[in-house]
């Protein structure tokens, strides 16, 4: 019978990113990768005219997983939204989260999970009131998924019995896979950077057409 302290060592090299790389059959990598701030500031610049936009600017493949990079900027809640929006043709989505025939009372339009994509966020500018946790009553199943992300196949709908924090400049939130999160005030403005760890959810080897070169 092996001993407490082989089984720890056993487990251990199960879990390190050696077998990892076996298990996936492929090479670690053996270079750093590096997003200047320069490429940062220029898909954001691109955001900064539009309500919302969310894009990664690398995909970057670690052998044993993705892990994205991304720059989100979001405009004012308190501002209307343009008449009108995206015209038809999109496939039909399928509906996700729990389904109720009388809606609960108080529930927060907007939330979203991501069926396998985890989110960090470091908010860089500006800020607003994040919800999280709760769940999505009624809500509807989007499978888009394009090379660069930015997140995969999503639920998104009304959201209830969510958490609300007031997040400001140099705050961190991190929204594992299937939690509910998304914004519900937002004064002015709010750009954060993402960070995004996958198994395949985006290609990797993606860079932002912005700063391809």
């Amino acid at each position: 019978m092996k001993s407490p302290v082989v089984k720890v060592l056993v487990i251990a090299s199960a879990l390190s990113p050696v077998a990892a790389f076996a298990q996936a059959g492929k090479t670690a990598p053996t270079t750093a990768t590096y997003i200047m701030k320069e490429d940062i500031d220029k898909i954001s610049a691109t955001e900064q005219s539009q309500r919302t936009r969310d894009e990664n600017a690398k995909v970057i493949d670690l052998g044993y997983e993705n892990f994205a990079v991304g720059v989100i900027h979001r405009g004012s809640t308190r501002t209307p939204a343009p008449a009108g929006g995206p015209g038809g043709g999109a496939a039909p989505s399928q509906p996700c989260g729990r389904t109720m025939a009388t809606l609960p009372s108080g529930g927060t339009p907007g939330g979203i999970t991501h069926d396998f994509q985890t989110e960090g966020y470091i908010i860089v500018s500006g800020g607003g009131t994040m919800f999280t946790d709760g769940y999505i009553v009624n809500g509807r199943h989007s499978d888009q998924n394009p090379q660069g992300g930015p997140n995969g196949p999503t639920c998104g709908g009304m959201a209830y019995d969510v958490k609300k924090v007031t997040v400001k400049v140099g705050d961190v939130v991190i929204v594992p896979p299937g939690v509910v999160h998304g914004w519900a005030d937002i004064p002015d403005h709010v750009d954060y950077l993402s960070f995004r760890p996958s198994q395949g959810v985006m290609q990797a080897g993606w860079v932002n057409p912005t700063i391809a070169k």
